[in-house]
């Protein structure tokens, strides 16, 4: 599931980087056509760790704080999504400056959060987990090991 969760990291991040060529090129409308899916991409992902591994982990007080800030990135970075307007410099400059964040984002998840789950969690956990991933990605798989 781990391996899932860097797959939709690396997917969000290729989206944010393809809309940061296109606003640097002038193409807002191509780069406002790839929103939609950046939103809904890190919706499913978000949904997939919040209802999950977020939540069995913040059963241990140690990582609760953690989990907030997390999860309170990703309300600021939804809000930002459904109502940036990319003919606003501003607006444009916001997005892009949220996208860096969105990086430093993943980084505290890739290097702090999932290294700690590996030891923290317990199969039940792993179980809770896994069917919440499933519930935010109906039709798919998560990734086995091996």
């Amino acid at each position: 599931m781990i391996k899932d969760f860097i797959r939709e990291h690396e997917a969000a991040t290729d989206l944010t980087g393809e809309i940061a060529r296109l606003l640097a090129a002038g193409d807002l409308a191509a780069a406002g056509a790839l929103l939609p899916p950046l939103a809904a991409e890190l919706a499913s992902h978000w949904r997939g760790e919040e209802d999950g591994l977020f939540r069995v982990m913040r059963g241990d007080p140690e990582f609760a704080a953690y989990i907030d800030a997390l999860e309170a990135e990703h309300r600021e970075l939804a809000a930002l999504l459904a109502t940036v307007d990319l003919a606003s410099p501003a607006d444009r400059a916001v997005l892009l400056t949220a996208f860096q964040e969105l990086h430093e984002h993943i980084a505290k998840e890739e290097d702090g959060l999932f290294p700690a789950s590996l030891i923290a969690l317990t199969a039940a956990d792993w179980n809770d987990s896994m069917a919440a991933w499933q519930r935010a990605h109906p039709g798919r798989q998560p990734s086995r090991p091996g």
